[in-house]
């Protein structure tokens, strides 16, 4: 029986060469069943592009940004329900038939739970807490896989062009129109980010920014703290 809904999978990726072919092929069975898979490159001087144009239906040039790579993945994509999935996150088997779900609900949108890679006990604790917030508040973030109908995306204009916190500005629009449809199975996304930088320390950035976010700080502000972050704790 064919899905009762043609989905678009909208990968925004920058410099990806070393996971970028992973992440697609994992994504080949949803193709086979007849949906699609839109790459948005925002301008990778690596092999991303090359490595992912077999592995995709399109690939889309854009400027750098997560908003403006998402917006521009949605404005050439052909499915009625649009997901938006981080170049280095995995969606379970069971995607498809969790979306079915979704789509006879009453709900505009939803997402992930989501669990980080790796072993680490801490790991495991992190993400209950991420996705304990993200039920209580109704807000997700881009690591949990958003998606959301056609005509709800394009209603609300989608993302706005903002460099950071993209994502939960986002819920908080739909979440006027809906609560979202929490998906219980999670999505694994790559825990490098925590190893790299330490996980208590990647805690602390996280909670410091959105608590300065929502006392009404900009996201350029905000997207400069987080870069002289990530640089100082790279030396």
């Amino acid at each position: 029986m064919p899905d009762p809904f043609s989905l678009s999978v909208i990968v925004p990726v920058w410099t990806e060469a070393a996971g970028v072919t992973d992440t697609l092929r994992a994504l080949q069975p949803i193709r086979n069943r007849g949906h699609e898979v839109v790459v948005v490159d925002g301008g990778s001087t690596d092999r991303t592009v090359e490595l992912a144009r077999p592995l995709c239906d399109r690939v889309v040039v854009s400027e750098k940004g997560r908003a403006l790579q998402m917006n521009a993945g949605a404005a050439v994509a052909k499915g009625d329900l649009l997901l938006f999935l981080h170049a280095d996150t995995r969606l379970p088997e069971e995607a498809l038939e969790h979306l079915v779900s979704f789509v006879h609900s009453r709900r505009a949108w939803g997402r992930f739970d989501v669990r980080l890679s790796g072993e680490r006990p801490l790991f495991r604790v992190i993400a209950w807490f991420m996705n304990q917030r993200s039920r209580l508040s109704g807000i997700c973030t881009g690591d949990q896989a958003m998606f959301v109908r056609r005509d709800v995306f394009d209603a609300l204009d989608g993302f706005h062009p903002m460099p950071l916190m993209e994502d939960v500005e986002f819920s908080r629009r739909l979440c006027l129109v809906s609560h979202p449809f929490c998906i219980k199975e999670p999505v694994v996304t790559d825990s490098r980010r925590w190893q790299k930088y330490g996980a208590w320390r990647t805690i602390f950035l996280m909670w410091q920014l959105r608590w300065r976010y929502w006392r009404g700080e900009s996201p350029e502000s905000l997207a400069q703290i987080y870069r002289s972050d990530v640089r100082n704790a790279s030396k």
